[in-house]
């Protein structure tokens, strides 16, 4: 009984942390960021703003989702994201892993979906904070490039998406070129969930029997240069195998936390 009391009211919290979050992001859209368009002329001092206000956001959804017992975190190497001009790339397994990295990366650039820019609820957000669309074909690399160069901490997913359930990691090559055209060194960060929840094609409400425990750690920087050695500074070929090699990287990481 006192399970399923327990449980019964992790669904309910869920709904209250997801509803809290889309209330959230419609103040930002119809207040503050109105405001700060009218106080602040400068647009990199609006971007810069816009950005801290959604870092301290989801700092405040994440306690939200801890304090109603929905999830328990620990972050391990946090200091090494206090660096700028990063490149910080992830695995993907749930729904708020983004949510995490930006309430740990104040100034935090990131590729989002277009359809966020279309969303009302996160419109507002992708917008004032000037994050990059991944619509924008051709351009997307050097954007990311020239985001990490002004010294900007960029987040990619290299999936692309949550990585399924029942299915292998398959990783894109977008981020593997950001890092060898760039170049720029790759600081990697390990994202394990258990139970797993809010995963792809998981309904928010079909909550894990026990609360979330989530583990982040930041690991040591992945150098580029190598690659680029390797592949005689053809940054295509670089990026293949530094793609390969980074399936390789978090592939055995996920299992190494699987055994753990």
């Amino acid at each position: 009984m006192r399970e399923r009391l327990d449980r019964g009211w992790r669904v309910i919290a869920t709904a209250i942390a997801f509803s809290t979050f889309g209330l959230g992001g419609l103040v930002l859209r119809l207040a503050y960021f109105p405001l700060l368009q009218l106080l602040v002329r400068q647009r990199e001092a609006q971007t810069r703003k816009a950005r801290l206000a959604v870092h301290y956001t989801f700092k405040l959804f994440i306690e939200l989702m801890r304090v109603l017992g929905i999830l328990r975190y620990e972050i391990r190497g946090i200091e090494k994201l206090q660096r700028p001009g990063l490149l910080i790339l992830a695995n993907h397994p749930t729904l708020i892993d983004v949510v995490f990295l930006i309430s740990l990366v104040p100034d935090a650039d990131c590729v989002v979906k277009a359809s966020l820019a279309r969303n009302p609820f996160t419109r507002g957000p992708v917008r004032a904070t000037n994050y990059i669309c991944n619509d924008s074909g051709a351009g997307l690399i050097e954007d990311c490039i020239a985001s990490i160069q002004t010294g900007h901490n960029l987040i990619i997913f290299p999936e692309g998406t949550r990585t399924p359930v029942n299915g292998p990691m398959k990783l894109q090559r977008g981020a593997a070129n950001i890092a060898t055209r760039g170049p720029c060194n790759i600081t990697p960060v390990t994202i394990r969930c258990e139970p797993l929840s809010l995963t792809k094609g998981l309904p928010w409400w079909k909550v894990p029997p026990r609360r979330m425990q989530f583990t982040i750690e930041v690991k040591d920087d992945i150098a580029v240069q190598p690659f680029l050695d390797q592949s005689q500074n053809e940054p295509a070929l670089a990026a293949r195998q530094l793609t390969d090699y980074l399936h390789n990287y978090f592939s055995t990481e996920n299992q190494a936390h699987a055994g753990a």
